[in-house]
């Protein structure tokens, strides 16, 4: 027996999965629809194929060559989408800068990516003064200067201003076709440990991301999904995941699109209602920090679908979301993934039996989307029960994940161990067939001989009317081990001051209704200004024990 492999025509194409072909369906379905940025810049589709074109050639007169990498330090923009595309077409590495990391990091990851060119907003203009002895690969570089006239650097020499390079630029440009295995993208994760991690995809992988998470948002009868009428917002940072590869899907679908630069949360108020804005992705930080600002009283959410990840969805902030009529639910996926994994939308099939059971499949981690090989297996990789009550690690396939790490073969070899990209996420399947993670594998609470989901006691108490943000943590125990320490940010218009007893109160219910082990009521209850957040707004929990000494 042999492959029956078809064979070529000599004269065939034989269409190579390509970042260039993601905009064929646009600018032939809707070449004037808009591109927006912060309500001021407005352009077409059409003219964003005569910018991708002319930053080409720009670029090229700076020697941008095949395999070379440019860098991108920006805000949310329009500038980014070109980018998306321009870079990797060119057969270049993009890599989005995190302008959230410290300037050591930013320069390791600069340093370590290689980056030749680097594209900075004259915003971060002092990080990069800060860093100018420090950048070793970087030759060229080009202010992106939002206010007409270049800005002033008594240490660095520009080559170019942005728009000024685009206007010299001719408005044709030739994109080649080559490997689709080419590196397209670098960018790096933000643990609270050891240093960053170079993530990197292919043109491949980002175009099968594209077209299988657009199929699984375009898929539901209602709610929970996204098509050609909707309007599009990020609100995960474009130096992070590909804003989970969102741009790439809202361009292949030829929709309005609305960059609001730096997140403003009176200014994304704004864009909402008066751009008409529907579909964002966000952490959960930014929808909490956007329904508490003043604007948010006078805006209609009525229309808006909101995916969060990056941390858990919570009910307290679920039930808050939907009581502003924003349809929200979970998206889960991580920097290795490309990210998106699973999404948490209602089955056709499935209604929920009242609003409580709405609440709780919306913050649920959710179902694979297509192509998604995804276990929950146990530390000898065997699958476990689908019961809803076992637990286990999630492990994946697809043929977007990333390969490995950049030039670290031995966090690469550990990261794809036994074939499965391991997530090192704790998590329970039930027989409908719904993840619901528990906790991270560090983060586990081990109390009593029992494990304790420190994202369950948070979300339980997230559901305080006086609390607006709770993080969870284990503490050692002489007797139990281990026992949970909870960190209160209380509301500002809640009615009463919230207290320590509160907090315990609040979940001794739970677990005296078996909704929660006894093991969960906090030991520890501290009310404290603030919790400390990691570049891309998830709880740092390692900075939260070092910070209050628990």
């Amino acid at each position: 027996m042999y492959d029956s492999v078809i064979k070529t025509m000599p004269s065939s194409y034989t269409y190579p999965l390509l970042i260039k072909h993601l905009l064929h369906t646009p600018l032939a379905h809707a070449p004037s629809q808009e591109i927006v940025y912060q309500g001021r810049v407005r352009m077409t589709y059409a003219q964003l194929k005569i910018r991708i074109a002319q930053l080409a050639n720009g670029l090229q007169k700076l020697g941008v060559e095949k395999g070379m990498t440019v860098a991108v330090m920006d805000w949310d923009s329009h500038r980014y989408l070109e980018c998306y595309f321009t870079v990797p077409m060119m057969g270049a590495i993009l890599q989005t800068v995190n302008v959230r990391l410290s300037p050591a990091e930013i320069a390791y990851t600069i340093n370590h990516a290689q980056a030749d060119v680097l594209l900075v907003h004259s915003d971060f203009l002092p990080i990069v003064e800060s860093l100018r002895d420090k950048l070793e690969t970087v030759r060229t570089m080009v202010l992106i200067d939002e206010q007409g006239a270049v800005s002033a650097s008594q240490k660095i020499a520009f080559a170019e201003e942005y728009e000024a390079l685009l206007a010299s630029s001719s408005e044709c440009y030739d994109f080649p076709d080559f490997d689709e295995n080419t590196r397209a993208t670098t960018f790096y994760t933000t643990g609270t440990t050891g240093l960053p991690k170079g993530v990197y995809f292919s043109h491949r992988q980002l175009v099968l991301h594209t077209l299988s998470v657009m199929a699984a948002l375009a898929s539901p009868e209602s709610g929970q999904r996204f098509h050609r009428g909707d309007v599009y917002m990020p609100l995960t940072p474009m130096f992070h995941v590909h804003a989970w590869g969102m741009p790439y899907i809202a361009t292949v679908m030829g929709v309005k699109q609305v960059y609001p630069g730096r997140y403003v949360p009176e200014r994304i108020a704004n864009l909402i209602r008066e751009e008409d804005v529907t579909f964002s992705h966000c952490v959960g930080t930014i929808l909490h920090m956007l329904l508490r600002c003043p604007e948010a009283s006078s805006t209609d959410f009525s229309k808006w679908k909101v995916v969060i990840g990056g941390s858990p969805l919570s009910h307290g902030l679920a039930s808050e979301a939907l009581a502003h009529g924003i349809d929200v639910f979970t998206g889960y996926g991580m920097s290795e993934t490309c990210p998106v994994l699973t999404l948490a939308q209602l089955k056709p099939d499935g209604e929920p039996a009242d609003s409580d059971e709405a609440i709780r499949l919306r913050c649920k981690t959710g179902l694979p989307v297509p192509l998604v090989d995804l276990r929950i297996v146990d530390e000898d990789m065997r699958d476990i029960p689908h019961d809803g009550a076992a637990s286990g690690e999630i492990v994946a396939r697809a043929p977007w994940l990333t390969e490995g790490y950049l030039d670290d073969p031995e966090a690469s070899a550990r990261l794809w161990a036994g074939g499965y990209l391991h997530t090192h996420d704790v998590a329970r399947i039930g027989a409908d067939g719904f993840v619901q993670i528990t906790d991270r594998m560090k983060d586990i609470i081990k109390s009593g001989g029992e494990w304790i989901s420190s994202l369950e006691i948070e979300s339980l108490i997230s559901t305080h009317p006086g609390v607006a943000e709770v993080a969870v943590v284990g503490i050692a125990d002489e007797k139990w081990g281990e026992r949970p320490a909870v960190l209160v940010v209380p509301r500002e218009d809640s009615a009463a001051p919230i207290t320590e007893d509160d907090i315990r109160r609040h979940v001794l219910a739970f677990s005296e209704k078996g909704q929660i082990s006894k093991y969960a009521v906090p030991q520890v209850v501290k009310i404290v200004d603030a919790l400390e957040k990691t570049s891309v707004g998830k709880l740092n929990k390692k900075a939260l024990r070092e910070r209050f000494g628990i």
